[in-house]
């Protein structure tokens, strides 16, 4: 059992890492819940898998449930998808009293907490994450969101979950493309925070290594995450270094409409060219990219990905850290040790 909690004043919240915690989230969600109407929204690939093991957890605690499926894939992430879903629970009869339930990956999360956050003005909201990435980064400090034709996750807002429930359990059932595709998150907090968390996931190689202490390793990711977003809550300073490898990361997802690279692979791809640029403009201390490159690869994440010039200055003029001309760019001073860089867009295309 590794608990943490979310000092967030009012919107503070507990975050529930307990194997079996799955079938136990309606006790848990009855703690901390006002109303007894739960939707549930899952996803095609999630719901088969352990929809009824929530559905039936949440009827024995005394809640009135029900599960909602969009297709499994990043392109539900969309307003259509986000329409359909408020026309479903105002059929279903929702009130202010009621909770969204997000039963799912990043993608799950996300789509389900805007939902959460817009229906009726805001509604209760539990995360239920059952990917290593969202277990470890999306479903912790409440960005919630929709992507748009233009870009990654520009609609959305900041609404804060009532309960994170994660249940290591749920990790068997990934395949390996997708685990290692949390690895990238893993590894990114290990770089822009702990040294010695990166030291031991270097050692540790390998998928096998890292599920025989997995609750170990979450409870640290969400704990490094807890401490940067009580601080930050809005993403205005501290928060922004959770972004390290992800300003090269979305430029290579767009630019492959978001079919060819999974969000880790790409973020995996963007922190080592974050790296070599930051070794190129003495931002970073020489050889950390290397270092990054070899542990990605035992994790079998991509080191580099191609993308058009024109799609960097095409996702960067939207990028969330644009400030007009210039961009805040997150580069590592070194392996645990992360810094936003004012720049400009000019001269950070010039060093591409």
């Amino acid at each position: 059992m590794s608990d943490l909690h979310v000092s967030l004043g009012e919107r503070s919240y507990d975050i529930i890492n307990r194997r079996g915690s799955l079938a136990q989230c309606g006790p848990l969600a009855a703690k901390v819940l006002r109303g007894k109407k739960v939707f549930v929204i899952s996803d095609s690939g999630v719901a088969p898998l352990y929809g009824d093991t929530v559905l039936d957890s949440l009827r024995g605690a005394g809640f009135a449930p029900s599960l909602l499926t969009v297709p499994a894939g990043e392109s539900s992430k969309c307003p259509a998808q986000l329409a359909s879903l408020w026309e479903a629970l105002a059929a279903g009869g929702v009130t202010r009293s009621d909770c969204v339930v997000a039963l799912g990956g990043g993608m799950v999360g996300d789509l389900a907490g805007f939902v959460a956050a817009t229906i009726l003005r805001g509604v209760d909201f539990v995360q239920i994450p059952t990917t290593l990435l969202a277990q470890v980064d999306s479903s912790v400090g409440g960005k919630v969101a929709v992507d748009l034709e233009a870009g990654k996750n520009l609609a959305g807002s900041f609404y804060q979950p009532k309960l994170v429930i994660m249940d290591p359990d749920v990790l068997s059932s990934l395949p390996d493309r997708a685990f290692h595709d949390g690895m990238a998150e893993v590894i990114k907090y290990g770089c822009i925070w702990d040294e010695a968390l990166f030291e031991r996931l270097a050692a540790l190689r390998n998928r096998a290594g890292i599920e025989a202490v997995v609750e170990e390793i979450t409870t640290s990711c969400c704990d490094i995450k807890r401490q940067i977003v009580e601080q930050d809550e809005l993403d205005t300073g501290l928060r922004m270094l959770l972004n390290f490898g992800h300003t090269f990361g979305h430029v290579y997802e767009k630019a492959y409409r978001y079919e060819t690279y999974t969000h880790g692979e790409a973020v995996a791809a963007g922190m080592v060219a974050a790296a070599r640029l930051g070794e190129k403009m003495d931002h970073t201390e020489s050889g950390t990219a290397a270092r990054i490159e070899a542990i990605l690869q035992s994790y079998h994440l991509p080191t580099e990905i191609n993308a058009p010039r024109t799609a960097y200055a095409e996702t960067m003029n939207l990028d969330k850290k644009s400030l007009g001309s210039d961009i805040r760019f997150v580069f590592l001073e070194r392996i645990g040790k992360a810094n936003p860089v004012r720049l400009s867009k000019e001269e950070l295309f010039a060093k591409l």
